[in-house]
């Protein structure tokens, strides 16, 4: 084994591959649009900040799903966020006042069906995503990895804008509330979000129960993190591992974010979860199961270590994690033991 530490009326558009720099100069509207997931639009946020940067009288609004309304809610690049409700199939309300606000520019990160449709009512230049899926494609079919050489998220999404450089800072996620009163912010306070969408990005329940009693063993205070979804077992994990303390919620992710500003290091899946830490000031220990780095979506300028086993052909199995494990012996996560883990922790804190 091989561990690395690591309504649908049509109206015209165009479509433009390169924008000019001296028509940007010109931009006084832009509309971007990201609808999920928490993670992906997280790593809009150095565009953003970058755009703001360069041409700081240009007006940012910014279409997202509802759910994630929090993810930008504070953040003070945008002018406004604009909510698309999956459930209403048209949002003609939504989509009538984006059309009143007669934009100069629209850059679509999402450059899926549903964004299509919004941009197909909106009467200006489109700007999309390169989402490279046929390379995706090949990597997790047929492992021919045309993506080697591939940037990190973030710098693609900014490819959206000729000429436009982001910084060194990392993601921002911008929040107002006070970490929970039970975190002792004299003692080394170590995060652990063991939840992930996907079963096949998820590490081993009883593995984080083994590295939190460890970690405990230690002098370490485990805070479990996670939200809605993650309650069940944030709330086992901390049962078993004496003195932690379960800050999982109603996906409040603000609070999230709060708690996290508390934390030294961060250990977790490759989730949404993953990009909020990453947005802290705290170091990233990220667990790789079914998903690669090649993708772009892992922790964006921070501190971080990211752990995978390269020993099988059979990784990745999919770009965005699967229900189970198709080969049904699920190495990929097996294999990266707690004592392991538990090591890399301790080694990555004794790092300046």
């Amino acid at each position: 084994m091989d561990i690395s530490v690591l309504n649908d009326k049509f109206v015209p558009i165009i479509f433009v591959n390169h924008l000019i720099p001296e028509e940007l100069s010109k931009t006084q509207k832009i509309l971007i649009i990201r609808l999920s997931s928490l993670g992906d639009i997280l790593l809009t946020t150095p565009l953003l900040r970058a755009v703001k940067n360069l041409y700081p009288f240009i007006k940012i609004d910014f279409l997202l799903r509802t759910e994630y309304a929090d993810t930008l809610k504070l953040n003070p690049h945008i002018n406004k966020s604009y909510l698309y409700n999956r459930i209403d199939k048209k949002n003609d309300a939504l989509l009538n006042e984006l059309i009143q606000n007669k934009y100069d520019l629209v850059i679509d990160l999402q450059n899926n069906f549903r964004s299509k449709k919004v941009t197909n009512q909106l009467s200006c230049k489109v700007s999309r995503f390169n989402k490279r899926s046929f390379d995706k494609f090949l990597l997790v079919q047929f492992k021919i990895n045309r993506l080697k050489d591939s940037e990190q998220i973030p710098i693609r999404y900014a490819a959206a804008i000729p000429g436009l450089t982001l910084d060194k800072k990392g993601l921002e996620l911008v929040t107002d509330r006070q970490p929970d009163s039970r975190i002792d912010n004299q003692k080394i306070n170590i995060g652990i979000c063991p939840g992930a969408r996907h079963f096949t990005k998820r590490w081993i329940p009883e593995y984080y129960i083994e590295l939190g009693n460890k970690l405990a063993e230690n002098n370490f205070q485990v805070l479990l993190m996670g939200g809605k979804s993650d309650r069940v077992i944030c709330g086992e994990i901390s049962k078993a591992v004496q003195g932690s303390i379960d800050l999982s919620n109603d996906d409040d992710l603000l609070q999230t974010a709060a708690n996290m500003n508390m934390c030294s290091l961060v250990v977790c899946n490759d989730s949404g979860l993953m990009h909020t830490a990453a947005s802290t000031k705290a170091k990233v220990i990220t667990i790789f199961g079914s998903s690669v780095k090649e993708f772009g979506f892992t922790p964006y300028n921070c501190e971080n270590i990211i752990l995978e086993n390269k020993s099988l052909n059979c990784r990745p199995c999919s770009h965005i994690g699967k229900d189970h494990c198709p080969k049904k012996h699920f190495k990929c996560m097996i294999e990266i033991k707690p004592a392991f883990v538990f090591k890399t922790v301790v080694e990555f804190l004794k790092k300046q």
